[in-house]
């Protein structure tokens, strides 16, 4: 009994180091936030601001351009919205029908999907601008969210795996009730994946948030930057960069990925392990 309490405090000591080890950069982040910003490099060694000053936090709401901060959450939860409607009807659908539905070349198509995960963005990033400034979309939401309304591969892969796990029978017991094959997808298969349509969408939200190459490409006009161009902004070349206010502003825009991340990870662990039924 000994023992085994010992390798529990053990455990649970190693653990908590290694997790505030890993925490660290957010707190000398936050700690850093609430210092002059001039001498946030220079006293980088120290967490404890000397002065204590929270000037940076309402200064950094500001914003530029005559804009305040909360224009780009909002641009950016607007970004986040159309990206997580897209991905999750999409996605579900084009799972569904590599997971339930028989056609020529399914086996074909669903490799060349899953292929398409191995290009780096870079590759189809030029010719996606072209195709986009062709169409006049620049400077709009359009080139960052209508391809999410043509699925995404990882997260397709994802729900074919899941869907696969819930037997067909539940498919044969309701087309002998008379449900389509829509209707399947809607009354059958869309309830019993939850847990991996909530890992999508919280993957999703995650690399919408934070996601920078793409809004710096097509957007041009400050009344429709995201956040993280926002936070760009705060940094320049030419003049002194505000680092207490772009130090501030990253942690308001932290809270939401900490809050989405405690309140909804269990739905991560579940929609990865792929159990779509459990009996």
């Amino acid at each position: 009994m000994g023992k085994s309490k010992v390798r529990y405090i053990l455990y649970h000591v190693l653990v908590g180091g290694f997790a505030i080890l890993l925490l660290y950069p957010v707190i000398w982040l936050l700690m850093s936030s609430f210092k002059v910003s001039n001498e946030i490099f220079i006293t980088a060694e120290s967490l404890i601001p000397m002065p204590f000053t929270f000037e940076n936090y309402p200064q950094g709401w500001k914003g530029f351009g005559g804009y305040s901060f909360g224009v780009f959450i909002k641009n950016t939860v607007i970004f986040v919205a159309f990206m997580l409607i897209g991905h999750l009807i999409s996605c579900s659908l084009i799972a569904f029908g590599f997971a339930r539905l028989k056609f020529i070349g399914r086996g074909f198509w669903f490799a060349i999907m899953i292929a398409t995960l191995m290009l780096p963005y870079e590759v189809v990033m030029i010719p996606q601008y072209i195709i986009f400034a062709k169409l006049e979309w620049l400077n709009s939401l359009k080139p960052l969210v209508v391809p999410a309304f043509f699925g995404h591969p990882f997260f397709i892969f994802l729900l074919v795996q899941f869907i696969r796990t819930i037997p067909r029978e539940l498919d044969e017991a309701a087309t002998i009730d008379g449900c389509s094959t829509f209707g399947i997808y809607r009354r059958i298969i869309l309830p019993l994946i939850t847990p991996a349509l909530a890992t999508t969408a919280i993957f999703t939200f995650y690399w919408t948030w934070d996601n920078l190459l793409g809004p710096v490409l097509y957007l041009n006009s400050p009344e429709k930057y995201t956040v993280s161009m926002a936070l760009n902004m705060f940094l320049s070349n030419e003049t002194v960069s505000n680092w207490g206010a772009m130090f501030a502003m990253s942690i308001v825009t932290l809270i939401p990925v900490f809050v989405i991340f405690f309140i909804f990870q269990r739905y991560v662990v579940e929609g990865i392990s792929t159990s779509g039924l459990k009996g």
